[in-house]
């Protein structure tokens, strides 16, 4: 089949590898967000999937929105048979989605239709998910709503971070779009609705959603650092300022301290929850790089009683 990919960040990159490799398609373009600011110099950058395209000698499409009247001209033009979607980050109107003879195939990283929305991988996480997965589905206006073509499922191990799981699901998820692709064009798939019940939602994790609150249990402070992790950083305040927890652990058999309060060894600094202690391994302070909780900690020179999040 001729296909136009749309994809923007990263995680998006693997999906586009495995058809441009699959041979039974063709690539025709990749549509992508427009270059965006990055850096100490906040100079335009293009989005992983535009170089990734850019390298493959792939035409890459960068409208500002989906619904621009070139944008979708061009689309036309190309006539692709069917537009395979990662991670594009754009709402895409109807006008859009009618041009292709098979739809918008979107890979979306959970098993639908559990955590529908923007960040499925995070709150499968924080919300303590023992298996996830990735699926395949007709884009249809709704929110992740449409009919599946397939599924995979993986295991969330007890120190994956949403960082860790993504990576996994974004080689795992490759395979199956492209293997969704080949079942679209041979005739032997078929997109059949969404279960009715198990419907959740995973909208966007926010700065305010990633502040930790000692006093709910350890396994909670545990699974919010790790499914806010590398993005947006989970984070709790000492003596006024911002501190981002990179990496705690649970401990079951601390259970002495107070929500918050801070006990300070040589090599270990501990901070209790509404449950039992975690211990803090990684931090990063304000215009510091990340170190090691009992480096920050000598630094700092805590004193006896002294908390977290007041």
């Amino acid at each position: 089949m001729k296909l136009v990919f749309a994809g923007t960040p990263e995680v998006a990159v693997p999906a586009l590898d495995a058809l441009i490799a699959s041979g039974r398609h063709e690539v025709a373009a990749v549509v992508t967000r427009p270059d965006a600011p990055a850096g100490r110099g906040r100079r335009l950058v293009a989005s992983p999937v535009a170089q990734r395209a850019e390298e493959a000698g792939i035409e890459v499409l960068k409208p500002a929105k989906p619904r621009d009247p070139e944008f979708q001209e061009r689309l036309r033009e190309i006539a692709p048979d069917c537009c395979p979607v990662v991670a594009y980050g754009a709402l895409l109107p109807k006008s859009a989605l009618e041009i292709p003879v098979h739809g918008w195939v979107n890979l979306h990283f959970s098993l639908l239709p559990a955590w529908r929305g923007a960040a499925p991988v995070q709150h499968s996480i924080m919300a303590g998910d023992e298996i996830t997965g990735a699926s395949t589905f007709l884009i249809e206006e709704g929110l992740d709503s449409g009919p599946l073509y397939g599924t995979v499922t993986e295991e969330i191990r007890p120190t994956d971070t949403s960082g860790d799981l993504l990576t996994r699901l974004a080689f795992a998820g490759a395979g199956l779009l492209a293997a969704t692709m080949d079942g679209v064009e041979d005739g032997s798939l078929r997109a059949v609705p969404q279960p009715g019940e198990g419907i959740t939602v995973a909208p966007k994790i926010t700065v305010e959603d990633a502040q930790v609150d000692w006093a709910t249990p350890a396994l909670r402070v545990d699974r919010v650092v790790r499914g806010c992790t590398p993005a947006p950083g989970a984070w709790t305040t000492f003596r006024g300022e911002r501190l981002k927890l990179v990496h705690v652990t649970p401990l079951p058999e601390r259970n002495d301290l107070a929500p918050g309060v801070l006990d300070v060894a040589k090599n270990n600094v501990y901070v209790g929850t509404g449950s039992y202690a975690v211990e803090l391994l990684w931090v990063q302070a304000q215009g510091k790089k990340p170190m090691r909780a009992a480096d920050w900690a000598r630094g700092a020179r805590i004193g006896h009683g002294e908390s977290l999040g007041r």
